[in-house]
C-alpha cells in the first residue's frame, strides 16, 4: 500500500515516520491509526519493519522510541530478545498477567502491553513474515482506562521490529515520572495521580 505523506526521512535513508491519518486508514483496536515509523537496511530497499500508532500515545513514550530508533547504527536489525521488553515493564511496576504470562498491565490495569498474534494488515518486511498463512507475533500496547469503553490509544509493532527499540517505548510508557499535560484523557478520572506545576 502507497502512503501520501512521507513525512520525515533520515539523511542515511535507512528510517522513516509518516503521518498516515488522512491516507485510507489503518485500524487498529477500533481506532485510526495516524503515524508508522519504519526502517530497512540499505536505502533502496523495503522497510524491514513498521511501527503503528493511533492518536494519543503519550507523546513521550514516541519520543522515546524516535531516540532510540535514532541511536541505532542499524536501524532494521535487532539482537535482543523479548525478556528486554519484559524486563523494562516489570522494573517499573508493571505485572504479568497470570493467564497470559507474555502480558503485562499497569498497576490500575488501565493500559496493557503484550507480545501476541498480530492483525495481519500489521505489515512487516522480513522475507518469513510475508507467508500469508503464517501467524506473525510482535508487540501490542494499548489504553482502556474503563474496561469494554473502548480504546484510548492503541500501538502495534510488526513482527521484525527490534525488541530494544520496543522496550525503549515499554520504558517510557511504564515510568513512574510526572508528565505535564494540559488536558486529561477521557475517562482517566481516578486512574491518574494528579500534581499542581508551579
Amino acid at each position: 500500500m502507497v502512503r501520501s505523506t512521507v513525512l520525515y526521512v533520515a539523511p542515511d535513508g535507512l528510517r522513516w515516520a509518516q503521518w498516515v491519518l488522512a491516507d485510507e486508514p489503518i485500524i487498529l483496536g477500533d481506532l485510526p491509526v495516524a503515524w508508522t515509523v519504519s526502517a530497512r537496511s540499505t536505502a533502496d530497499g523495503l522497510a524491514e519493519w513498521t511501527a503503528y500508532f493511533t492518536t494519543g500515545v503519550p507523546p513521550e513514550a514516541v519520543a522515546d522510541f524516535l531516540l532510540a530508533l535514532e541511536a541505532r547504527p542499524d536501524p532494521a536489525h535487532g539482537y535482543a530478545g523479548p525478556h528486554v521488553v519484559f524486563e523494562s515493564l516489570a522494573e517499573r511496576g508493571w505485572v504479568r498477567d497470570i493467564d497470559n504470562p507474555a502480558a503485562f498491565s499497569d498497576p490500575q490495569l488501565a493500559a496493557g502491553m503484550a507480545l501476541s498474534l498480530l492483525p495481519e494488515y500489521l505489515q512487516d518486511g522480513n522475507p518469513l513474515c510475508l507467508d500469508p498463512t503464517a501467524e506473525q507475533t510482535g508487540w501490542l500496547a494499548w489504553c482502556e482506562p474503563r474496561i469494554g469503553r473502548g480504546y484510548l490509544w492503541t500501538t502495534g509493532f510488526s513482527a521484525s521490529t527490534p525488541h530494544d527499540l520496543v522496550a525503549a517505548f515499554a520504558a517510557s510508557l511504564a515510568s513512574p515520572d510526572p508528565v505535564l499535560r494540559h488536558t486529561l484523557p477521557g475517562d482517566s478520572e481516578g486512574q491518574l495521580s494528579l500534581r499542581p506545576t508551579v
